[in-house]
């Protein structure tokens, strides 16, 4: 059914996607925050809970969930069939955005304001970081009990929702030509964001444990680490003249990962026992900043994994290192991150046939130096996917003057062993705090990843 230009498949169940998009934002300002709200759908659903330092029981027809580090997750429900014998059906996301990080040793005076000291966290476009009601969200690491290298210390997350923070503009008149210049902001000088006023009357220690020991219920002198960083308290809303538009911070990539999650879900809902291969999400951290670390997509959670996975499984043979060969050559990758929609007011910076809009769902994104990691084969299975849900594929690819973005495809396709198609529902403002998708593309994906899921 065409509306307005859009693709719509079912309208009361697009706009309850939608909403429900905005609801996994809101609840997921930090990776700690969004992997804690991906569990909880995932227990509530009767996915079971595993840990890599236990060992597996697995039993065809389960689902289960495993964590590293506490921000990337992975959801997985077994087939009947070894997977050596079905291969493995994945989705790989990424549920880091970029924002200003704050730094360990942060507190800091300037002419009577306490400051925060802030690290820059993957690109985003800084000058949006300006004039905005920031809060404060990560996770704290307190001393505990505990045994072995890791013993010790244990964590617990914190969400400071109100406008706690500031990166105020220069004034214009001080700032004559940044209407012409661009805004320039430097990362150390002009960004650490304000959080009050020194009172030194009260002789008051200005003390950023302070203020997450009162928000987390815990002593300050409790807090040993953490890992906090700012986002922008605005919850996210439909938006647009007929409600067509998501405005909302994190699109990328928490529009990918809810889509992964609601699409494995619903299949779980769908096809319960009759499961043709078996089924994986990859929600992963660390995306924006290259994946190079112990929980992001360079590491080696996924293929640690699927590897547990082909030979644990109660079908699987005795020859360990083959079923894992024969499970990743049967297995296909959707890396999932958004792409760019054309924009009205800069349509020449798309290449001519390649303008993805928003409404009319996914685009493969492809690029032949392996910035993405599609090529013909795995473009025609995703588009059968799309045509299976009832629409057609959109195409994206950079114009060939201009550099090309890149994902988790890549990494994970050479990385893991894994027959690979990046795709992505197109957005507008990517990397700015705040961004703009299409209000039906979210069920247009979810039904084609749920035909992945078979």
């Amino acid at each position: 059914m065409h509306h307005h230009g859009a693709v719509i498949l079912d309208a009361g169940r697009a706009i309850a996607r939608a909403r429900d998009l905005c609801a996994f934002i809101d609840a997921s300002p930090m990776p700690y925050q969004a992997a804690a709200e991906c569990v909880r759908r995932l227990a509530a659903a009767g996915y079971e809970e595993l840990t890599e330092c236990a060992p597996w029981k697995l039993r065809a027809g389960g689902g289960y969930y495993v964590t590293r580090n506490s921000t990337t997750v992975l959801a997985f429900r077994l087939a009947t069939g070894a997977p050596s014998a079905t291969g493995v059906a994945l989705v790989g996301a990424h549920l880091d955005s970029p924002n200003l990080r704050v730094k360990p040793r942060a507190e800091t005076h300037s002419e009577g304001h306490r400051q925060l000291a802030v690290e820059v966290y993957g690109g985003p476009i800084l000058a949006t970081w300006t004039d905005r009601d920031l809060g404060i969200a990560g996770r704290l690491v307190l001393g505990g009990t505990g045994t072995g290298p890791r013993g010790g210390v244990r964590q617990q997350f914190v969400t400071i929702r109100r406008p706690v923070a500031r990166v105020s503009n220069l004034a214009i008149h001080l700032s004559r030509n940044v209407n012409d210049d661009g805004l320039k902001l430097d990362k150390q000088r002009h960004l650490p964001p304000m959080l009050g006023l020194d009172d030194t009357a009260e002789g008051e220690e200005w003390s950023l444990k302070k203020l997450l020991a009162d928000e987390a219920g815990v002593a300050a002198d409790d807090i040993l680490g953490y890992d906090l960083g700012l986002f922008d308290v605005t919850p996210p809303t439909l938006g647009g003249v007929r409600d067509e538009f998501v405005f909302a911070p994190r699109l990328d990539n928490l529009g990918s990962s809810h889509a992964a999650l609601t699409a494995l879900l619903e299949a779980t809902k769908r096809h319960g026992a009759a499961q043709e291969s078996s089924w994986l999400i990859a929600l992963y951290d660390h995306e924006e900043c290259g994946s190079q670390s112990l929980q992001g997509a360079q590491g080696t959670f996924v293929r640690d994994v699927l590897s547990r996975i082909a030979t644990t499984h109660p079908a699987a043979g005795a020859n360990a290192p083959e079923e894992i060969g024969r499970t990743l050559s049967r297995s296909l990758l959707v890396s999932a991150d958004m792409a760019h929609a054309v924009h009205p007011n800069y349509a020449e910076m798309h290449e001519p046939n390649h303008k993805p809009r928003l409404n009319r769902g996914p685009a493969i994104k492809r690029n032949e130096n392996q910035r993405y990691a599609t090529d013909g084969e795995s473009s025609a299975l995703f588009a059968k996917l799309c045509r299976d849900a009832g629409f057609e594929a959109q195409h994206f690819v950079s114009r060939t003057d201009l550099p090309c973005g890149t994902t988790i495809g890549p990494i994970a396709a050479a990385g893991v062993g894994l027959k690979t198609v990046d795709v992505g529902n197109p957005m507008l403002s990517m990397h700015s705090i705040r961004e703009c998708c299409g209000t039906y593309d979210q069920d247009l994906m979810v039904e084609a990843l749920v035909r992945l899921f078979r």
